[in-house]
């Protein structure tokens, strides 16, 4: 560190008070220790090798490692509820730090995504120029915010050296497949190797040699952890792009621009995370993450457990997956979701004879039923397909399977109520049990057969039934055959015995089923990583190798994908690189042994959230050209270790808002290195903090327009803007609703010290709190009260007392050890509330007792401040003859001496009404302090004579008296 002395060089103004702490002052003080700090380094966090290694002394310290979810360079900029998450990192590192670990805290930018590609398409600038800009102006606030963060480990995802090892890390998922046996991932060759040698069978029989080229690529797709399908997706015309179910909002709309979404099939590259169910799922339980965010991911993945059914229709079989296989003898009909591909193969030229006209929708084919009834669907949202809609829709497609248990025939149906996204896409129907199934077993005039006992005095004939009747606690019944009878079994014992039936004939098996679906990959964009993926003359996809990475993204002259008519639902993607032809066209030799060949690139886009997916890694060893990141380096700060039995990131902060998203899909990615052994660690993150949102007023007109909040004017508590009244509502702070603060403005009045005492004071950090800019003035104060506990405004010079702790006041030490205590554990639980408010109550006691503040109290107030309010904390340090910066100064620890309180307070209680208080020792012991407080002459008084029946002793605080 530099011996030099910056504080040396601070401006004195002429006024009544010209070194008063002002906003002038900080401003400079901020904006010279922001540039003492960059070119120290004082933030830089020394790898144990390569070229960030540093001071051996610190590699040698416990490490922490804090992160920040990843922010995206907006054009707007920062508001003051940005940096909330932010600050208080920024505050715990710094903690960290001064409790003697080596701290990693950087900050890079999500910068592939939809924003910066629509505005390039409003205005044709390239959207790599308007997010470097965005991406300038974001470091500029926060770099006034004094952030403690190690730049030399930042990085942007659309640096080519980024996204280099982004599409390195999803050739590493295309080239792997999970072995069920060994629960893990392993090569794809592996799985060649198998299918060669013959220890694995080929489907279908034949052997591996005897496959062509192409039927070996589709073989080795249904295994692939990356592989291209045609599936059903969400398309959005109004986009141009497919969409995550995630993407989706609860109303089948786009959520971004709000557009209808539609169910086509296209053919799209998916991530094969549902592999991962399980360990997605038992693996939770060993992260230190809020429950609430544990629960949405259990949710999402759900994980349910059953039984596979086979139906038999026409020497072939439909597939469903039931949780109640005890019901299965109620089973009246079958229905698959419309974009179930055995439609299509089932569905007959005419209608069998004997077809109801309710089961046909009008028409005159099964084949213009499904067609018609299929458009109807599309333009459904899953989740308004599966609402509790009165009229249930579908068609019968022409086709009867047979219920194993008992050689049914039983109508097969399409309906919109049975999703693709669940289970198989098909269900065995039992109306008596489904509340769904039966309003359309009401509907279509079909069989309702009672199979589970009611305990609720309804009877046993469905046809007096005004709902299903469901039940774990029940009785079956009429539910047997030659072979196995569950009549009067209970649930549990019923679900046993069929499911030993089911297994024993070969008509199904126990299984588990989850609600997580594969990850669908591609997007239709421009602004994203290219693929790496280049197609022959025959359609099979080949990997590029790793020498040709990065695949940078090639100019075009319309970064916009082609969007269509929103309500089209028969719309196909065309997207932006697929229209330069020189770039998709190429001859390339990828080493096979093949030579040079014409090929085809993929012109799809991977989705924004991969960049995300594996950041951690990058922040260890940002410039690492020949590896993802060195083994070291990553068992350094991320390697499983006591309480971390997965390894992770210490501590990563940001919103809830990612826990299906970013949050799932880093986990699978993580999983995934870790089984292929790049990484040490099988989770990225640890422990997980969801800091909550700073709110702010929304001021709207009567045409429900938002004005400028700014403008707003309270009278006789109602609000008015250019004299017309307007409502107020606290909702969230945001451009488009006029109620925006930035962190400049406050930084301009008052400081950004203040602006960081602020927003950690302005309560607990896990809870949204609503912005007050005139509050902000009371941190001001509590610095400007700090400032002259040090510094004399008059003459700039120091105006502590050099005296020895021994010679300070009792009552001053016990003030500044208690302050000690609790904000040490304050800071390390994140209670930054309430320690900016025992730092307070220490820093009025001092201005209350007057006089020059005891040398040995002012420089551990200052070294208390230090990680909420670094500026001043080492402008005042530097006051006090320190050379060292504050930033890796040692935090204060308390003397327990002075903690533990010289006597406490007993209440005495008769009755249960308070008669007396006594000042006691804390450690009194139960025998004494029962016979002070019969001692005392206001008990004695208040029992006025009367005998004790009991006394209740809770020492040191309480004595409970019962009179006889």
């Amino acid at each position: 560190m530099s011996e030099t002395n910056p504080a040396a060089t601070a401006p004195v103004t002429a006024d009544a008070a010209p070194h008063r702490y002002t906003a002038a002052m900080a401003a400079e003080i901020e904006a010279r220790w922001q540039d003492f700090w960059d070119a120290e380094g004082t933030y830089a966090a020394p790898n144990p090798k390569g070229d960030l290694a540093g001071d051996p002394e610190l590699v040698a310290r416990p490490k922490k490692f804090i992160m920040d979810m990843f922010p995206y360079p907006s054009g707007a900029g920062l508001h003051v509820g940005h940096p909330l998450g932010y600050i208080a990192t920024d505050v715990f590192a710094r903690f960290q730090r001064m409790t003697g670990h080596n701290v990693l805290h950087t900050l890079g930018f999500d910068a592939f995504g939809l924003p910066a590609e629509q505005y390039a398409v409003q205005t044709g600038t390239h959207p790599r120029a308007s997010t470097e800009a965005n991406m300038k102006n974001m470091v500029s606030q926060l770099r006034r915010l004094g952030l403690g963060h190690d730049k030399r480990r930042s990085f942007a995802t659309i640096d080519p050296e980024y996204y280099k090892w982004t599409q390195w890390i999803f050739l590493q998922i295309f080239n792997s497949w999970y072995d069920d046996e060994a629960k893990r991932a392993r090569p794809i060759s592996e799985l060649v190797a198998q299918f060669d040698s013959g220890e694995r069978a080929v489907p279908g029989g034949g052997t591996w040699s005897a496959l062509t080229e192409a039927e070996r690529a589709d073989l080795l797709g249904e295994y692939r952890l990356a592989y291209a399908s045609d599936a059903p997706v969400n398309w959005c015309p109004g986009l141009g792009t497919v969409l995550a179910n995630e993407e989706v909002t609860a109303d089948g709309r786009s959520e971004r621009g709000n557009f209808p979404v539609f169910k086509s099939k296209l053919r799209q590259w998916n991530m094969r995370i549902t592999a991962y169910a399980d360990r997605l799922l038992d693996d939770l339980d060993q992260l230190d993450w809020p429950e609430a965010i544990k629960l949405q991911q259990r949710n999402w993945i759900g994980r349910s457990e059953g039984a596979r059914v086979d139906f038999p229709v026409d020497g072939e079989r439909i597939t469903v997956f039931t949780t109640r296989p005890d019901t299965l003898f109620g089973a009246t009909y079958m229905v698959l979701a419309p974009e179930h591909p055995l439609v299509e193969k089932f569905t007959p030229a005419a209608w069998p004879e004997g077809t109801r006209d309710a089961w046909t929708g009008g028409h005159a084919t099964p084949t213009e039923a499904v067609a018609a009834y299929r458009a109807q669907a599309a333009s459904k949202s899953d989740v308004e397909r599966q609402a509790e809609a009165k009229d249930k829709t579908g068609v019968f497609i022409g086709a009867y399977a047979t219920n194993p248990v008992n050689g049914e025939q039983v109508p097969v149906f399409v309906a919109d109520y049975v999703l693709m996204g669940y289970g198989t896409g098909a269900i065995m129907a039992v109306p008596a049990g489904d509340q769904r199934d039966f309003e359309f077993a009401r509907a279509f005039e079909l069989p309702i057969r009672c199979i589970v006992e009611p305990t609720d005095g309804r009877g046993t004939d469905p046809s007096t039934w005004e709902s299903a009747f469901a039940s774990y606690d029940a009785k079956i019944m009429n539910s047997s055959n030659d072979e196995v009878s569950l009549d009067g079994l209970g649930v549990v014992e019923a679900k046993e015995r069929i499911t030993e039936w089911l297994e024993r004939t070969g008509a199904g098996a126990g299984t588990v089923n989850f609600r997580l679906r594969d990850w669908l990959f591609s997007r239709q964009r421009y602004w994203g990583e290219p693929f790496p993926i280049v197609y022959d003359e025959d359609g099979i996809a080949h990997p590029l190798p790793a020498s040709m990475l990065p695949l940078e993204l090639p100019e075009v002259e319309d970064y916009s994908p082609r969007t269509f008519d929103p309500d089209d639902a028969d719309t196909k993607p065309e997207t932006p690189l697929s229209r330069n032809e020189d770039w998709v066209h190429v001859t390339l030799d990828l080493g096979d042994g093949r030579g040079p060949r014409r090929y085809r690139r993929e012109t799809n886009t991977m989705p924004n959230w991969a960049g995300s997916c594996w950041y951690e890694l990058r922040y260890l060893d940002p410039h690492n050209s020949e590896q993802l990141v060195d083994p070291e380096i990553e068992q350094y700060w991320m390697g499983p270790r006591e309480g971390l039995p997965h390894g992770g990131v210490d501590l990563y902060v940001g919103g809830a808002e990612h826990a299906v998203l970013h949050l799932l899909y880093a986990r699978f990615w993580s999983k995934a290195l870790f089984d292929l052994g790049h990484v040490s660690s099988a989770e990225p993150f640890h422990k997980l903090f969801n800091q909550g949102m700073i709110q702010a007023y929304v001021y709207r007109d009567s045409r429900g327009i938002a004005v400028p909040a700014a403008e707003v004017e309270e009278r006789d508590g109602a609000y008015f803007h250019g004299g017309e009244k307007v409502s107020r509502l606290l909702g969230k702070m945001g451009k488009s609703l006029k109620n925006a603060v930035t962190p400049d403005e406050i930084c301009a009045e008052y400081g950004a010290d203040t602006l960081r005492l602020y927003e950690m004071a302005m309560g607990p950090l896990d809870v949204s709190r609503p912005w007050d800019t005139r509050a902000v003035v009371g941190q001001f104060r509590l610095l400007q009260r700090l400032w002259r506990n040090v510094v004399d405004e008059d003459t700039g010079r120091l105006s502590v007392a050099d005296v020895a702790e021994t010679d300070v006041d009792t009552d001053t030490l016990r003030a500044l050890h208690k302050a000690i205590d609790g904000v040490r554990q304050d800071l390390e639980g994140m209670r930054f509330n309430t320690a900016i408010a025992k730092v307070t109550e220490l820093n009025n006691h001092l201005t209350k007792v007057g006089g020059p503040v005891p040398r040995p109290v002012a420089e551990r107030l200052v070294l208390l401040v230090a990680p909420l309010a670094p500026h001043v904390a080492e402008e005042l340090w530097r006051k006090l003859g320190h050379t060292s910066s504050v930033v890796h100064e040692d935090f204060p620890v308390a003397d327990p001496a002075y903690v533990v309180d010289e006597t406490v307070t007993c209440v005495v209680q008769i009755k249960g009404k308070v008669k007396a208080r006594l000042e006691v020792s804390p450690s009194v012991s139960e025998e004494d302090l029962e016979k002070a407080a019969l001692a005392d002459e206001k008990v004695v008084a208040a029992l006025g004579g009367a005998g004790i029946r009991k006394v209740i002793v809770r020492a040191p605080k309480l004595v409970n008296i019962v009179p006889a």
